[in-house]
C-alpha cells in the first residue's frame, strides 16, 4: 500500500479567497489521507474541511478519524461548517492534551455562543473527542505517530506511515528556535518524524529577510524549511502553510528562490496548492 494526500487547504493564519489566490488556494490547512477502505483520515480543520465535508458525503463516508496538530483558529475554524453532521456519522477528534483543560472543552470555546450560535452538543452525531496517545495509532494499513513540536501552545507534528511509504506534516513549525545546523537530528524540533521521510510538509511561511521581525511566532522561512529537511535527510518537500497576504505569483517567486537554496535540488520543493493529490 502507497500513501496518497489530497490537500484541500494549505494557507496560513487565515483563509485568503480573491482573485489572486486562484491557483494555490486560499482555505487553512487541511489534508486528507486517502484510504482503500469507507473511512476518512483528515489532518486539520482548517476551512478547507468544509468541501471535503461536501465530498465526504458524495462518498457516504461515515466513519471520520479527524487529527489536530494544534488548536488555534486557522487550523480549527472549518469544523463549524464541517458538512457530515448526520446521526449515522461517527466523528473520532484527535488533539493535543492539555494540563488546563480537556480537548472537547477547548474546542467548544470556539464552536458554542457568543462566538458561534450553534452549541458543538447539538450535533446530530456521534463525536469523541481524545488526545493523541503516544504508542502509533493505525488504521486500514497507515499508522500514525505525533510528536510535540516548536510553534506557540501545545502543538503536534505528525508522521504517516505505509507499505514502506512515509510521510511528515508539520505545517505550524519553527526548529530554527532550538537550532537546526550542526544538530543531530535527535536534536531538532520534528527531526524524530521527519527523518527519513519520503516527502515532508513543512511550514514555509517567510522570505529569510521576513523572518527576523517575525521570530517566535512559530514558523519558518524558506530557508529554514530547506534546511530543516535537509538536517534529518528528508526526500522530497512540499512548502506549506503560504502567508495570506502572498498572492499566487509571489508564491511561484518564493518556489523557485526554494530551489536555488543550497542543497535543494535533490529535495525539489513544491508549493502545496487546494487540490493537489499526492502519491508515494
Amino acid at each position: 500500500m502507497s500513501l496518497r494526500l489530497k490537500i484541500w487547504g494549505c494557507r496560513g493564519s487565515v483563509a485568503t479567497p480573491g482573485p489572486e489566490t486562484i491557483t494555490y488556494g486560499g482555505n487553512t490547512s487541511c489534508v486528507e489521507v486517502l484510504l482503500e477502505s469507507d473511512a476518512a483520515l483528515v489532518l486539520d480543520a482548517g476551512t478547507g474541511i468544509r468541501e471535503l465535508g461536501f465530498d465526504l458525503i458524495r462518498r457516504g463516508t461515515r466513519n471520520i478519524h479527524l487529527f489536530l496538530t494544534h488548536l488555534h483558529l486557522d487550523h480549527v475554524e472549518g469544523l463549524r461548517f464541517f458538512a457530515p453532521w448526520d446521526p449515522k456519522v461517527t466523528l473520532n477528534v484527535w488533539g493535543p492534551r492539555s494540563p488546563v483543560l480537556s480537548l472537547r472543552e477547548r474546542i467548544l470555546r470556539a464552536f458554542s455562543p457568543p462566538l458561534f450560535p450553534l452549541d458543538f452538543r447539538d450535533v446530530p452525531a456521534s463525536i469523541s473527542f481524545r488526545d493523541l496517545p503516544t504508542e502509533p495509532w493505525r488504521e486500514d494499513g497507515v499508522s500514525l505517530v505525533s510528536e510535540l513540536v516548536l510553534h506557540p501552545g501545545p502543538t503536534l507534528g505528525f508522521r504517516l506511515e505505509a507499505g514502506g511509504s512515509s510521510v511528515a506534516y508539520l505545517p505550524d513549525h519553527e526548529p530554527a528556535m532550538a537550532g537546526i545546523e550542526g544538530r543531530s537530528p535527535d536534536w531538532i524540533s520534528g527531526g524524530a518524524l521527519a527523518g527519513g521521510a519520503d516527502l515532508v510538509i513543512h511550514d514555509a511561511q517567510y522570505l529569510d529577510e521576513e523572518y527576523d521581525a517575525k521570530m517566535g511566532w512559530g514558523h519558518s522561512s524558506i530557508d529554514q524549511a530547506v534546511a530543516f529537511c535537509r538536517a534529518v535527510d528528508a526526500r522530497r518537500m512540499v512548502l506549506f502553510h503560504h502567508e495570506p497576504q502572498r498572492s499566487d505569483q509571489e508564491l511561484e517567486r518564493l518556489e523557485a528562490r526554494a530551489r536555488e537554496l543550497p542543497g535543494a535540488r535533490d529535495l525539489a520543493p513544491v508549493l502545496a496548492r487546494e487540490g493537489m493529490v499526492i502519491e508515494i
